[in-house]
């Protein structure tokens, strides 16, 4: 999944003291996450897989459509123009775009088909990004005609061609890039200091907590509204909660959990709840190799008895309502709520400790000694799981997890790790189970990325070629393919690579100062320059008075 990680909590605050004066104009905001993005750019993000990468990015540069709010991912009526002007399906296997004339880069150069084209290239290069080269490997060719059209040729027909060329890839400045070589992109100057095409444009970075962008007032579709937004980094909940309850903030997104944080928003009078579907998914994820030698089969966690029967030790439903209220439902298979396939899926399993009990015997753990936890040949059923600080809603769930799983003879270390550890330990390998969050892309095609045996983030090294296969029929279909998708979601059920715990509404305390707030489940700050705002008069200046 395109975005994976992550679930760290955003927030648009004030600007404080350590941020410029503010214009004379209309109002900044500021956009605070739980980390601070250190690659925000098209391509090289995708490497990453972090939320905070891909806001800044959202907001620096285009693609060349966007989805409708709702809009289908199969076809092309589901989007709208953007850096294209218009699009030409020439036949089954070939689109050609026309880009805009009116765009330009941010250093004033226009916006070329020469662009779009190196940025494929770069997407479909798997030693810069293996993740895209994945997810674009049914492009055959990518080629322009003149300086505004370009020609996206597929191997094969099937139903989302339009969806791949857009959402996945958000062209780079081949004037600035080219001459840079693919193996330095990560180490070039561009990547501290992006210039992109979009309502946005780079102004400076501190390195560690904060990002200041400034209206670009020669955005071609508009100048924005909001004149200055300010990304501040800050890894601890309460102190984000406070700053909104105190007036620094203009929005927090994850206001929940706790619960409690609901009613304090909404008691101050100038802030109000909205809640946005949410395309993310949190899940303990099972590692199936062992983290001291990936050569290996994880000593506990390779037997699928194992692995069924933790998720069967669990009462999901009520964890879910302990910590998120009705703000958040429990899947089936990696799959979150706003996903259409959702609608094909049964209901997940309820929790029965006698079966889990039952297939943990079957896999030969038994308390030999009495004390609770299981053992076999002398060693306890004892795992780690890997917990990341910011997300307070998967801190939350794991001190429910851990007690539910002591109810089953299993010992669960807690490792609760800041947001940067948590990842490198991850994308390493390094843990038993990981709590990780995802945000999906838009289509049930990303559930490639992390469930088949080559997906670019599939970290646990889960692989069952019948999901594969499946997953593939249903992919390159050009007919409604819901049965291949039942039976693949199923599949992966089955074989229980991760317990799927929650996937949420995404609840954000709003000030009343700001209007037209459109937030979008897949890129939420994507709009924020079509947002308005009252002036900033009555808030503290930048010198915090």
């Amino acid at each position: 999944m395109r975005r994976t990680h992550l679930l760290a909590c955003l927030i648009v605050v004030l600007v404080p003291a350590c941020t410029p004066e503010r214009p004379a104009g209309p109002s900044s905001v500021v956009l605070a996450v739980g980390e601070q993005s250190q690659v925000p750019v098209p391509v090289l993000k995708a490497t990453r897989n972090r939320v905070a990468d891909n806001d800044v990015a959202d907001l620096l540069f285009l693609r060349l459509a966007d989805l409708k709010p709702g809009g289908a991912t199969s076809g092309e009526s589901g989007f709208e123009p953007s850096l294209a002007s218009g699009w030409t399906r020439r036949d089954s296997v070939t689109l050609a775009f026309d880009l805009d004339r009116r765009a330009r880069w941010h250093d004033g150069q226009p916006v070329t088909a020469r662009d779009v084209v190196f940025t494929f290239a770069l997407a479909r290069d798997s030693a810069v990004s293996p993740t895209l080269a994945g997810l674009l490997a049914r492009i055959d060719s990518v080629y322009a005609e003149g300086d505004s059209r370009v020609v996206v040729h597929y191997r094969q027909p099937y139903a989302e061609q339009f969806y791949d060329a857009v959402f996945q890839v958000q062209p780079l400045p081949a004037h600035l890039l080219a001459a840079v070589g693919r193996d330095s992109l990560a180490r070039a100057s561009f990547v501290q200091h992006p210039v992109g095409d979009g309502p946005y444009r780079w102004v400076r970075s501190d390195g560690t907590s904060m990002i200041e962008l400034a209206a670009n007032d020669d955005f071609f579709l508009g100048r924005p509204h909001i004149d200055r937004v300010i990304i501040r980094a800050a890894g601890d909940a309460d102190a984000r909660l406070n700053m909104l309850l105190s007036g620094e903030a203009d929005v927090l997104t994850s206001v929940v959990p706790p619960l409690a944080n609901g009613d304090r928003v909404t008691s101050t009078g100038r802030l109000r709840l909205v809640g946005v579907p949410s395309t993310s998914i949190g899940y303990l994820l099972f590692n199936t190799r062992n983290p001291a030698d990936t050569a290996r089969p994880h000593p506990i966690l390779s037997d699928v008895r194992v692995r069924r029967a933790i998720g069967l030790a669990l009462d999901r439903p009520s964890i879910v309502r302990a910590v998120l209220g009705p703000y958040g439902v429990v899947p089936y298979g990696p799959v979150s709520s706003l996903l259409w396939v959702s609608r094909l899926t049964p209901a997940p399993a309820p929790r029965d400790l006698d079966q889990a009990r039952r297939l943990l015997a079957a896999a030969g753990w038994s308390d030999a000694d009495g004390d609770g936890i299981l053992d076999r040949h002398g060693k306890p059923l004892r795992l780690s799981i890997n917990v990341p600080a910011p997300s307070a809603a998967r801190k939350a769930m794991a001190a429910l997890v851990q007690e539910q799983l002591r109810q089953a003879g299993i010992q669960a270390d807690l490792l609760l790790l800041e947001g940067p550890v948590h990842g490198e330990r991850r994308n390493a390998g390094r843990f038993d189970i990981d709590f990780s969050g995802a945000t999906q892309d838009p289509t049930p095609a990303g559930l490639t990325q992390s469930w088949s045996c080559r997906g670019g983030s599939n970290v646990a090294r889960y692989c069952d070629p019948a999901v594969d296969s499946t997953l593939t029929r249903a992919i390159t279909s050009v007919v409604p393919a819901d049965s291949l998708w039942r039976t693949g979601i199923e599949r992966i059920e089955a074989d229980a690579p991760a317990v799927f715990m929650y996937s949420p509404v995404t609840v954000y305390g709003v000030s009343t100062r700001l209007h037209d707030v459109d937030i979008r489940p897949d890129a939420p700050w994507s709009r924020v320059w079509r947002w308005t705002a009252a002036a900033d008069a009555a808030r503290p200046d930048s010198a915090g008075r």
